[in-house]
């Protein structure tokens, strides 16, 4: 399920900014440089940037695997045996209730899509004030989306690989880690379940362990 790109207003402050951090990314700059706020930007458009860079990124990695991720393939939203993700939107669901991956997937991109389209909680203009709300709301939208990553890595990584989308997957990895880690926007228990791998490709990164298991 492709979606259309949020996109932003050329002309505009973060139109610059999602050009400069597109500029870094590409040209090979260190990753940890690359998430780092640029002096005397704000750091909630900073932030805004590269919540809807990664919504738009996430998306796309799962779009090339979702034919593969079925209901009965996949009946749980997982990331293998010991993690299990329940999903709750206040709405339709308002208890944590399991569901199948492509169900959980499509409900939670739904779900980032009316965030970020809502101008409210991510103003188009720099004249209208981020909410007090912005940065728990952009850790809920971040860590849910960090759940796709799981999901595609641990069930889904022989697609990725048969594609030759593996350097691009995990580039695009590395790069939400970094950004997550360098402004604290998901927790050390939600990134528990790629810890292995992530000591492999983030070698400067060594998060402690947790026990639980359930995602809510």
């Amino acid at each position: 399920t492709f979606r259309p790109k949020k996109r932003f207003e050329p002309g505009t402050l973060r139109y610059s900014l999602h050009k400069q951090a597109q500029a870094s990314l590409n040209s090979g700059i260190n990753l940890r440089s690359v998430v780092q706020l640029p002096q005397g930007e704000d750091v909630n458009d900073w932030i805004a940037v590269h919540v809807v860079d990664f919504f738009n990124r996430i998306n796309l990695i799962y779009g090339t695997v979702s034919e593969y991720c079925t209901t009965t393939s996949c009946p749980t939203m997982s990331g293998g045996p010991k993690f299990e993700y329940l999903w709750a939107d206040g709405g339709k669901y308002k208890k944590p209730t399991p569901l199948p991956a492509p169900q959980y997937v499509a409900l939670l991109m739904d779900w980032v899509e009316s965030q970020i389209n809502n101008e409210t909680l991510f103003p188009v203009s720099t004249d209208v004030p981020f909410p007090k709300s912005f940065t728990s709301l952009c850790r809920k939208i971040l860590t849910r989306l960090f759940r796709v990553f799981v999901h595609v890595y641990i069930h889904h990584f022989d697609r990725i690989v048969a594609i030759g989308a593996e350097p691009h997957v995990n580039t695009c990895y590395k790069h939400f880690y970094y950004f997550v880690r360098e402004f604290d926007l998901v927790s050390s228990k939600e990134l528990e379940p790629l810890k292995e791998m992530t000591s492999h490709i983030c070698r400067d990164y060594n998060d402690p362990p947790v026990t639980s298991n359930l995602f809510i």
